[in-house]
């Protein structure tokens, strides 16, 4: 195949195996899923246990949600891991190349919930010839912005390509159901960005986390990346202001979904303390640059936290 040819010529000890297209581990960037979050703990749980296993998944989340992450994070942990990573527009996939007979690798088909019915067809007989084929010669990894069963029960989709599609399910839970991750995300986007502009490491303000952990996040993660890429390059001194952050007007959490409220009514008392503990995980730990930002000492926020097991990391 051409395709193969083109990336044998990445290593000089590629191995040619029919069909598949093998690369070497480093030329792609290792991805890596950010998150404390109960929820995000949980769909990494299911993602280890499904990734060497599936055949047919999909990821289903809202647009900047980390869709793209995931369906590289699960071809890292698959038997396919030393091949290609295909990532093609499920409409024009079909057109060109879905092919059952020739179907291998890793094939990621980006936005599957947008396919017309005659797409819907081509596709569902593409996972029947699947079915009839020796295992692990090919996964079929789709993405959705939206739930492929609702559409289904709604007419929108073929019954059986969705229920043959979600049969291993991802779903992702937008930013603004997951607020515990906003701070360890920060600070890994932020110490990717620093990397790229070859800038020394700098810090969110005071002021900066709260307005992070209040806004809604309309475009969850991708929007989180873009505010702190602009944030850094106005930056000074090494620290992020909350007015460096350009969020987008009227995309503040109301008061029921703000950090203080998300496990049900919390005293004045735990409210603190959880802010602090966001800021603590901010900050990898570290307990003196923690307390700096939030303008305390640092006996001030070991006597807040008080119970030591929050302070191990």
């Amino acid at each position: 195949m051409q395709r193969a040819a083109q990336f044998h010529t990445l290593h000089q000890t590629q191995i040619s195996v029919p069909g598949l297209a093998l690369v070497d581990a480093d030329a792609l960037p290792a991805a890596r899923l950010v998150g404390v979050s109960a929820a995000w703990r949980k769909l990494l749980m299911q993602a280890e246990m499904a990734a060497p296993h599936m055949g047919v998944a999909t990821i289903e989340g809202e647009h900047g949600s980390g869709k793209h992450t995931l369906a590289r994070y699960l071809f890292s942990r698959s038997p396919l891991a030393r091949f290609c990573f295909q990532r093609r527009d499920a409409r024009e996939w079909l057109a060109t190349d879905g092919d059952p007979a020739t179907l291998s690798g890793f094939i990621y088909l980006d936005r599957v919930d947008l396919l017309a019915a005659p797409g819907q067809g081509l596709l569902l007989g593409v996972l029947k010839a699947l079915q009839d084929r020796p295992s692990g010669r090919a996964v079929v990894l789709a993405s959705s912005q939206t739930s492929l069963r609702q559409m289904a029960a709604q007419g929108l989709l073929l019954p059986d390509l969705a229920f043959r599609l979600t049969a291993i399910r991802f779903a992702i839970p937008p930013l603004r159901q997951r607020r515990e991750d906003i701070a360890p995300l920060a600070q890994f986007l932020l110490d990717g960005l620093c990397a790229r502009y070859q800038q020394r490491p700098v810090a969110l303000g005071p002021g900066a986390l709260t307005r992070l952990l209040q806004h809604n996040w309309p475009g969850n993660v991708r929007e989180l990346a873009g505010a702190l890429e602009t944030a850094l390059l106005e930056a000074e001194n090494g620290v992020i202001r909350a007015d460096n952050l350009l969020l987008t007007s009227g995309a503040d959490a109301p008061p029921e979904t703000q950090p203080a409220a998300l496990g049900g009514t919390l005293s004045l008392d735990a409210v603190i303390r959880r802010h602090v503990q966001y800021v603590l995980d901010l900050n990898r730990g570290n307990k003196l640059r923690a307390a700096r930002q939030l303008c305390i000492s640092r006996s001030t926020l070991y006597r807040i936290l008080g119970n030591g097991e929050l302070l191990a990391h």
